[in-house]
């Protein structure tokens, strides 16, 4: 109907002039408004994500206050606060009344919130994995939230500006009190509308519609250029590195591992209380534990991640629990593997600060990933996704390689073989290795240290010998696969010297063990007997032929 009457000549009477005046009024001060909500509101959403606590609640209901507001409230509240008469208005002389800046105060004010609250609901869906990595590769606090937060949210914050700019530019309710004069497209069809009435109105009306529909078409329309280049700006900083020539790949100076891991960490995650302590006799690792353990807690306080953990790490002669995340020298290969969305393998490869291209060619040749360079992280498979982020933690030529259940997502070939590499790797490099696992076999090839933790506790600890030998309790023979039996004492044999105990199961079955250090038996004592499965061997009874 707009159209119909337009296109019949209603409106003849309003000013041309007049007109496109405040709609480059209204263009002009909306793209300022959304331009200073951009830069303050952005990162304000990104504290607000981050932050916990009813200080940060307060803050975050007063950034949501005025949707609240009637607009013609937020004018009022807007006037105590910057009026002529206030000590901000007299500081500026009037001037943010009645001219363009208090057009843009009024717009900001109103339209703010949209961008704060979509950009913050981006922000909390970014994985707090890909800001683990990204701080133990070496990116600071600044480098995490432009190379991987603001990438990763990029849509909602875009969607966020879009609601912000198409608010300003139809404010009314608060500009009518703080800024009349000059006139803004809702001021002027508002005094054309109460001058002259309706017919007037409609010039400035449809050029409103026209104006949001072009914007709306411009935002909507695929951009795949902007896309990249978004990308380039926030994710990768300078140009990205040119992979080295494959000839021009040796393989690195392979050195003794840099020491021993000895730590002490306590940590709080909810009613869960985390106390773990350990002084590896050997370079690797392993940290055994059913779910909810506190295992992935362990490797995040070693990573430096929690910042409220108390605790003390050192490697070799190194102190790590003094030093921030990026700092530490530490590669982390967390559970979700947290490769950065839309970065192809080689920037993967090289996201870390000073990463030598030459060494990262290595690794990528190394894990066979030679053919896959192009590929971005949803062209890959399970394996291939996991080996990329093994080789952009080796890349950054870590002293300590923390592995957070590296292979638990993985169908059993694929975990069979990376699981194998790994253990040709720990051979070939000179790095110390934590894994986190709750596979026995996992631990057994991959740690020559073993720790088990319960409830944030470690209740065995020692090398593989030793745990997997003699498990500390009924919970550890569990968990290491070991089964417990019912049994009966029905000799005391001496084999080769040293003293052994023949029991007889309730199977009927009878099994000779070495006797346990400390322990003293008769015959008839009733015990338990805790039996490995690859540590019993089936043979032929000759008597039943």
């Amino acid at each position: 109907m707009l159209l119909v009457h337009l296109a019949q000549g209603a409106g003849g009477g309003a000013s041309s002039g007049g007109l496109l005046a405040a709609l480059w009024m209204s263009l002009l001060t909306a793209s300022v408004a959304t331009s200073i909500i951009a830069v303050l509101g952005v990162p304000l959403a990104w504290v607000l994500a981050q932050g916990r606590g009813r200080g940060w609640s307060l803050l975050g209901v007063l950034v949501q206050l005025p949707l609240a507001l009637p607009p013609l409230m937020s004018g009022i509240v807007l006037i105590e606060v910057v009026g002529p008469y206030t000590a901000i208005g007299r500081l500026f002389g009037g001037a943010l009344t009645d001219t363009p800046a208090g057009i843009v105060i009024a717009q900001t004010f109103v339209a703010a919130p949209f961008l704060v609250i979509a950009a913050r609901s981006a922000f909390a869906t970014v994985p707090t994995e890909l800001l683990d990595v990204a701080a133990t590769l070496g990116h600071g606090r600044w480098s995490r939230f432009t190379r991987v937060a603001l990438p990763v949210a990029a849509e909602g914050i875009r969607a966020g500006l879009l609601l912000s700019w198409l608010r300003a530019f139809g404010e009314f309710g608060a500009t009518i009190i703080l800024a009349y004069h000059p006139y803004s497209l809702p001021i002027f069809a508002w005094v054309q509308f109460s001058s002259t009435g309706l017919p007037s109105a409609l010039p400035p009306a449809g050029l409103a519609v026209a104006a949001a529909a072009l914007v709306l078409v411009l935002a909507n329309v695929p951009r795949p250029a902007m896309g990249r280049l978004l990308r380039r700006c926030f994710a990768t900083g300078p140009p990205r590195l040119a992979p080295p020539a494959r000839a021009a790949a040796p393989a690195p100076v392979v050195a003794p591992a840099v020491g021993r891991l000895e730590f002490r960490l306590r940590d709080r995650l909810g009613a869960f209380e985390l106390d773990v302590a350990h002084a590896s006799r050997t370079p690797h690792l392993a940290i055994l534990g059913t779910s909810g353990a506190g295992k992935s807690l362990t490797l995040r306080g070693l990573a430096g991640l929690r910042a409220g953990a108390w605790g003390i790490a050192r490697l070799g002669d190194r102190d790590l629990g003094s030093l921030p995340p990026e700092a530490r020298r530490v590669g982390y290969v967390p559970q979700g593997q947290a490769l950065l969305p839309g970065l192809d393998v080689w920037r993967q490869v090289t996201f870390g600060v000073d990463t030598d291209p030459t060494l990262a060619r290595h690794w990528i040749e190394r894990l066979g990933l030679g053919a896959l360079l192009d590929r971005t992280p949803d062209q890959l498979s399970g394996g291939q996704r996991q080996r990329v982020a093994l080789a952009r933690a080796l890349a950054a030529a870590p002293d300590l390689l923390l592995l957070d259940e590296p292979l638990s997502a993985l169908d059993r070939p694929v975990r069979e073989e990376l699981r194998l590499e790994l253990r040709r790797l720990q051979d070939e490099i000179g790095v110390a290795t934590v894994i986190v696992t709750h596979d026995r076999d996992e631990a057994a090839l991959l740690g020559e240290d073993v720790v088990i933790l319960e409830e944030g506790r470690v209740v065995q600890s020692g090398s593989r010998a030793e745990v997997f030998g003699a498990p500390a309790s009924a919970s550890v023979a569990r968990l290491l696969g070991v089964t417990s039996h019912p049994a009966e004492v029905v000799g005391l044999p001496v084999l080769a010297g040293r003293a052994h105990v023949s029991v007889r199961l309730r199977t009927g079955a009878e099994v000779t063990v070495l006797a346990p250090g400390g322990e003293s038996f008769e015959v008839g004592d009733r015990c338990l007997v805790a039996l490995d499965p690859v540590a019993v061997t089936l043979r032929p009874d000759p008597a039943a032929g």
